[in-house]
């Protein structure tokens, strides 16, 4: 008799999904592969090891929050070996991108036999803005499901392939891309335009986040640091960062503010923002990895769209 799992991208959305009339067991995959340093070996001791490194240093994740949950969810990811139905509930951001292309690439080496799916949110017919799982109603949510994309293997091999691209010290590999059309993930290719958006760009050592960010400070002048946050979320969920990702994002930026109470940029930041200067005399940690690419090593020219080697 056959039987499901879902693997959901995260806790709030797992209590959702318990109280939709959807059977099988549910795993939440707590993580955020978006940030910081990736190896393609997911799930191994090395990758557990180098992901608590990280969120321990940058989020102050203590090693038993890390084990009770995300260590917690993944052994028990691991015990589930007999449904041979795998559904994935996944959005369309970059954040959640990342995260699926890791839970396939796991997938791929460890449960060869099951079919897998995935639910994703996004586009709504009738609607020009993409939806969150979180903003669909009960009834929405169990219409994605009942159409819910079934992968083929070739679907299967090409997510597994992004990933080790994404997980590779090079990402001018993953820039040459070009058949995301011929598999059966609608955002992808969005997501991964994004992602390469996020090394620095020529103009002013910059990413797009973090122009976007000073723009946001120049312009609409929030009153404290707070509704800068607030604003930041509401401006672009095409990321799918949290209040926390702002927040550090903030932080690492402080020496080109000159206040929070309320925002405001201090003369450097502004020469940064209008392209008169370049931030890398700034930079205080030159040991960000975005995947398994150091972001300082590269550069992103906003006139091509293409990715250079320093």
């Amino acid at each position: 008799m056959s039987s499901t799992l879902h693997i959901t991208n995260g806790g709030n959305f797992t209590d959702r999904l318990k109280n939709l009339p959807i059977k099988g067991d549910i795993i939440t995959w707590n993580e955020m592969l978006c940030e910081g340093k990736t190896l393609n070996n997911v799930g191994s001791e090395s990758f557990w090891k180098t992901r608590f490194d990280f969120l321990s240093k940058n989020y102050k994740v203590s090693k038993a929050k890390f084990i009770d949950l995300t260590l917690k969810e993944y052994r028990s990811l691991c015990n589930h070996k007999k449904e041979d139905k795998i559904v994935l509930w996944f959005e369309y951001d970059l954040f959640c991108q990342i995260n699926m292309l890791a839970v396939i690439s796991w997938l791929k080496m460890h449960r060869r036999y099951a079919e897998i799916s995935v639910v994703c949110s996004g586009e709504i017919e009738g609607q020009s803005k993409l939806f969150s799982l979180a903003e669909l109603t009960d009834e929405q949510l169990l219409n994605h499901y009942e159409e819910r994309t079934f992968l083929r293997q070739d679907d299967i091999e090409y997510a597994d392939y992004i990933w080790q691209l994404y997980c590779s010290d090079n990402p001018i590999r993953l820039e040459n891309l070009t058949d995301f059309a011929k598999y059966r993930f609608p955002y992808l290719e969005k997501a991964i335009e994004l992602h390469l958006q996020r090394f620095p760009s020529i103009k002013n050592g910059l990413n797009s986040i973090e122009n976007n960010l000073l723009e946001l400070a120049s312009t609409q002048k929030p009153k404290t640091k707070n509704e800068f946050v607030k604003k930041l979320l509401l401006a672009d969920n095409s990321y799918g960062f949290g209040d926390i990702q702002y927040q550090k994002m903030i932080t690492s930026l402080k020496p080109l503010f000159g206040s929070f109470n309320p925002v405001k940029l201090t003369k450097k930041g502004k020469e940064i923002l209008e392209q008169q200067t370049s931030y890398y005399s700034c930079i205080q940690d030159n040991n960000i990895y975005l995947g398994g690419a150091l972001k300082y090593n590269f550069l992103y020219n906003t006139n091509t769209d293409r990715i250079l080697k320093l």
